[in-house]
């Protein structure tokens, strides 16, 4: 697909790290860019630098992304491509000084990360195929969503975001599979250890620590390189139905 002005785009989660990135770099490639988070004073500041537009949107909220499309789609029209960036972490054990794991967390993250993510898709994707194709391929739109290493090398603490992140990426396959025939590709990422709000949080020792984990390049990710491999996707017709890792291949220890 090739980007530009007459290409709009709704990224979730777009008021910070992964998903701010990519909201700025598909408007810096003339993109018309909604972007849909919680955090109203960051996303409106980021929609005013990039020209977009924000919308306060709940993905685990039916009502909420159906009023935010349509918010959406009233001001750039029938968005072509999606960015699923949004999400949460809370971390806990399966069971720890005889408690179990709380079911409402849990539930809530699977809400947010798996449910969310899938809700967007499904609701993005039945305005897409309506929509003509732009390229000689009859390609319509494309959905990029957001796993992580935690899918495949959950840590301790981790079982709730890493089964809502295994779930991401396990239906990206079936998902390209439902939309093939009204041309919509479907991609996923999951990304290593990045800067993103919750690690630029730590002390600096700690960052460093971490990134020299990351076998080469040894250091964090950068949300700009999420982003690239977005816009890489968006143009790059064969990419579907596919999880990519971008992690400087690390394989996360236990701890």
């Amino acid at each position: 697909m090739k980007l530009g002005d007459q290409i709009a785009a709704v990224v979730t989660g777009g008021a910070s790290g992964l998903g701010e990135a990519t909201a700025r770099r598909l408007a810096a490639a003339g993109v018309r860019v909604t972007i849909f988070d919680m955090s109203v004073e960051k996303g409106e500041a980021v929609a005013r630098d990039i020209g977009g537009l924000f919308i306060a949107v709940d993905v685990s909220s039916e009502e909420s992304v159906v009023k935010g499309l349509e918010a959406a789609r009233a001001r750039h029209g029938v968005e072509r491509i999606l960015v699923n960036c949004a999400g949460i972490a809370p971390a806990a054990r399966t069971t720890s000084r005889g408690q179990p794991h709380r079911l409402d967390m849990f539930e809530k993250v699977v809400a947010v990360n798996l449910v969310g993510t899938f809700r967007c898709i499904a609701h993005s994707s039945t305005a897409m195929a309506e929509l003509e194709p732009v390229t000689a391929d009859g390609e319509r739109g494309v959905i990029v969503s957001t796993a992580s290493v935690a899918a495949f090398d959950g840590q301790i603490g981790q079982v709730a975001y890493s089964a809502s992140k295994g779930g991401v990426a396990a239906m990206t396959l079936p998902v390209a599979r439902d939309l093939a025939k009204s041309g919509i590709r479907v991609m996923t990422i999951a990304p290593g250890l990045f800067e993103t709000p919750m690690l630029l949080g730590l002390p600096e020792e700690v960052q460093a620590s971490l990134g020299q984990q990351v076998p080469f390049p040894s250091r964090l990710g950068k949300a700009e390189e999420y982003a690239q491999l977005v816009q890489a996707i968006c143009e790059n017709p064969m990419l579907n139905g596919e999880t990519i890792r971008l992690d400087g291949a690390i394989r996360m220890a236990p701890r």
